[in-house]
């Protein structure tokens, strides 16, 4: 063992080559470990430096440090910021599958030569037999294992090839080896250093607490359109969106760019070059919003994203931190903005249906503990540095989370925690959060049934606060955080009584509890109104509506047409929440458009524009948000194939629909104020006289109902497709 380096031994290099003054935070004490040929275990939040505790080591040891990445972006963004530093572009290099022949050659005579300190190698590189005996050609100066939670099935990004490292590493002798994780609960910090054999490594563990983030989660409703405001109130700020399909991502990317944010999309989808010019644009700042599935930003070394917005809750909270914490690595502003709904976390749960049972119960598990962040009302940080092993008062957040800067109501909670200590400990602490709820609320399930828990003393006596489970899920969660209870995660979660819970139990005493967050009224997937309009909204101006709905009538007489073909109620309630006042704003109402808004819009806003006047009403700053619902791949093939009077049939056949979801696609383009032209169509399936009937019909009725205009017509004589086609040719030609 040779001694460790004094700091200004360490320093020279620092300053020399990466041009830093100062180390932060344990990093001399892990790069002086390494140096001394120990093997080192660092668990470091995002923004850390975690990557400068190899790399530094790297450029001053002898021989090459092997960089174990899961990522090929990753590797490259590490080896172009490792040859930003040096003049000698062989510094660094990337061995995977990416490279054609050449470059592998180039990569072999660099490394073979001296030349190259640092070889970043995917772990399916490493297991590959050429490549381990090209391995043993030259000294090797330690073994780099990043993202190193990879290796545990309890971590967010498990990958089986990560499992098979350590007989590689030991296939080329004894070389020391370092394992960096910004995500590790104590199981996976347990998971990580037995597989890798590094029981006795030395562990420099940071605290998990990023005082800098705000954490924030909001029921999912009308979930685009409050990204665009948040984004258009963040105008020129670097930001991240994850959603975790990549229809979403083009979805909402779409949305952004049409509304004016420098936005880009990024997925797997997607081929090699277009994500590199998104990512070297990202970092550049040609693109301040980068919407992505998970993949997106691990290694990408940008300080100054100020929000990360989870479109859909992530699948665990390691999975959340690690993707939360590519916000503000400056130290500056960093918003943590998610919307959840527990709709997500169902289907997110049927994905896993067909993965064998001890993937779903570890999957399961996770999920759990996401949707327990996301429905707490206790201090969200507390709760995620609990998850991590790390205690934490609450009163030091600053109200840095949604839930300390606008606190629910605390209730007094002595007896509940008293009685759900003495269920989980007279049920022997088998069991689950589930199961123990359905003790206290006396739910008769195949597991309570089992045990015979209808005969504990406990059985149904916490009915009396809820009809759901709600409270107790609440009480439980607490209890956990605040260290009454322990989860056996070893052992499907059970809940175990720790000694601060005895203690209690003993010798009781006043706590304070809060209500669980309630997310009831949240909608999984409802992006298609980008508006906030609707039926119903409890932000219309009655007054304006009932202003608007009179003139809409006086138009309509004039023009000898029904008013719903002027403008529908759905239009007439958004224009009384989002007050427009001018035409181009009005053409952004849901079934409005250009052409509509220019023929009958402008006793519309002078009704408005009066009104806003006289009230003083300040009206929404996210009044010019634009609906992408026609820009749609479906919708453009709709009205290109209409164009060329292709039959409807042909085109329901081409896209897989049936007629029925076809006509609801045309009728919600012209509800958006587009014209179409069926005629062809009509004609040929719709005899004269039932066409003038149904067009009298349609010009007399009060409303464009279905149900009311078959009524009038006669069920048994007309079909539904008949009038729907009608609709759309009168909508169209009078409404358009």
């Amino acid at each position: 063992m040779i001694a460790e380096l004094e700091s200004h031994e360490l320093l020279k290099p620092l300053k020399d080559f990466f041009g830093f003054d100062k180390f932060k935070g344990t990093q001399e004490k892990i790069i002086n470990n390494i140096l001394n040929q120990q093997d080192t275990f660092v668990i470091m939040p995002t923004g850390g430096g975690k990557s400068l505790c190899y790399q530094l080591p790297a450029i001053m040891s002898e021989g090459t440090a092997i960089i174990v990445s899961p990522l090929i972006a990753l590797m490259k963004n590490q080896v172009d910021a490792i040859r930003g530093f040096s003049n000698e572009t062989g510094i660094a290099h990337f061995l995977n599958s990416s490279l054609n022949k050449a470059e592998i050659a180039t990569v072999k005579k660099d490394v073979l030569s001296g030349k190259t300190k640092l070889l970043y190698v995917a772990p399916e590189t490493l297991n590959k037999e050429d490549n381990v005996a090209f391995f043993s050609e030259f000294k090797i100066s330690f073994f780099a294992i990043d993202e190193a939670h990879c290796i545990s099935e309890w971590g967010h990004d498990f990958r089986p090839e990560y499992r098979r490292l350590r007989p590689i590493i030991e296939k080329l002798g004894s070389v020391p080896v370092m394992a960096l994780t910004a995500t590790a609960t104590p199981k996976v910090q347990q998971d990580i250093q037995k597989n890798l054999g590094m029981l006795d490594a030395k562990l420099f563990k940071s605290s998990f607490n990023r005082t800098n983030l705000y954490y924030e989660v909001r029921a999912k409703q009308n979930v685009i359109k409050e990204i665009i405001k948040y984004a258009k109130q963040n105008i020129g700020k670097s930001g991240i969106i994850y959603c975790l399909s990549r229809k979403k991502v083009e979805e909402v990317a779409e949305a952004l760019k049409v509304n004016g944010i420098k936005a880009a999309p990024y997925h797997a989808g997607l081929d090699a070059k277009e994500r590199a010019k998104t990512q070297d644009g990202f970092l550049m700042e040609d693109i301040d919003v980068i919407v992505a599935t998970i993949a997106f930003g691990m290694g990408i070394d940008k300080p100054d994203v100020r929000f990360v917005i989870h479109h859909d809750i992530p699948k665990s909270l390691e999975g959340y931190y690690q993707e939360t914490g590519r916000a503000g690595r400056d130290g500056g502003e960093g918003n943590c903005l998610t919307f959840y709904s527990y709709d997500d976390i169902m289907k997110l749960e049927k994905f896993m249906k067909d993965k064998p049972v001890n993937e779903q119960e570890i999957g399961k598990q996770m999920l759990s503990e996401t949707a327990s962040f996301a429905e707490t009302s206790a201090c969200r940080r507390k709760f995620i540095l609990h998850y991590f092993g790390e205690e934490f008062e609450e009163s030091k957040c600053n109200e840095m989370c949604d839930n300390c800067r606008h606190p629910k109501q605390r209730f007094e909670a002595q007896d509940d925690l008293e009685l759900a200590l003495e269920c989980v400990s007279e049920s022997k602490e088998k069991h689950k959060v589930k199961d123990v709820i359905n003790i206290l609320m006396g739910n008769n399930t195949a597991t309570t049934k089992s045990y015979k828990h209808n005969t504990l003393e406990t059985w149904g006596k916490g009915v009396e606060h809820d009809k759901d489970d709600k409270f107790w899920n609440a009480i439980l969660r607490q209890a956990i955080v605040n260290g009454f209870f322990s989860k056996d995660i070893e052992n499907y979660g059970l809940l175990k009584i720790t000694d601060k819970g005895k203690a209690f139990f003993k010798k009781p005493s006043s706590i304070k509890f809060t209500r669980d967050n309630d997310f009831s009224n949240a909608e999984s997937d409802n992006d298609d109104d980008l508006t906030g309009g609707g039926k119903g909204s409890s932000t219309t101006d009655e007054v304006l509506y009932a202003m608007l709905k009179d003139v809409t009538k006086k138009i309509a007489k004039q023009n000898n047409l029904p008013p719903y073909i002027i403008f529908n109620e759905i239009s007439l309630e958004e224009m009384s929440i989002q007050y427009p006042i001018t035409m181009e704003e009005l053409s952004k109402i849901t079934g409005v458009g250009a052409g509509k808004a220019a023929k009958y819009g402008k006793l519309v806003l002078d009704i408005i524009k009066k009104h806003v006047e006289e009230n003083d009403i300040e009206r929404p700053s996210d009044m010019v948000i634009k609906s992408v619902v026609n820009k749609s791949g479906l919708k453009v093939f709709i009205i290109q194939n209409i164009d060329r009077k292709v039959s409807l049939e042909d085109m329901a056949k081409n896209k897989n629909l049936k007629m029925n979801d076809l006509l609801t696609e045309i009728e919600t383009i012209v509800a958006s104020g587009t014209k179409v032209n069926i005629n062809y169509y009509i004609d040929q399936t719709i005899d004269d006289d039932k066409k003038d009937d149904i067009y009298e019909c349609l010009r007399e009725a009060e409303t464009d109902d279905i149900s009311a205009i078959l009524k009038e017509l006669g069920e048994d004589e007309y079909s539904e497709e008949e009038v729907r086609l009608m609709r759309i040719k009168f909508i169209s030609e009078f409404g358009n």
